[in-house]
C-alpha cells in the first residue's frame, strides 16, 4: 500500500499512451497506462480495454486530444500542481 495517511498529500505520476485507430477507425493498439504514486509504480504499462464507463464494459470511440477529468465522488479532496504535458 503506497498510500500515506488520510490528511497528507498523494503524489501521483500517470503516463498514457494514447490508443492508434487506422483511417477507417478501427483500432490499431490499444491504450496503456503507467501510475507511479507516491513514487511506486502501481500499473506498469497496462493495455486498456477502452474509455471507462458508468455502466456497461469500456469500449473504444475513435478520438483525437482531449482534456482530463478529475472525480471526488462527493469527498473532500484538494487537488494541486497538476501538470499534463504530452510527451
Amino acid at each position: 500500500n503506497a498510500s500515506r495517511k488520510p490528511g497528507e498529500w498523494q503524489s501521483y505520476d500517470i503516463i498514457f499512451t494514447a490508443p492508434r485507430f487506422s483511417e477507417k477507425g478501427t483500432l490499431m493498439i490499444p491504450g496503456y497506462l503507467t501510475v507511479i504514486h507516491n513514487g511506486v509504480v502501481i500499473q506498469n504499462h497496462v493495455p486498456l480495454k477502452g474509455s471507462t464507463q458508468f455502466q456497461g464494459l469500456p469500449m473504444y470511440e475513435v478520438h483525437g486530444k482531449a482534456s482530463i477529468i478529475l472525480q471526488d465522488h462527493g469527498d473532500a479532496v484538494s487537488y494541486r500542481n497538476i501538470w499534463v504535458r504530452e510527451l
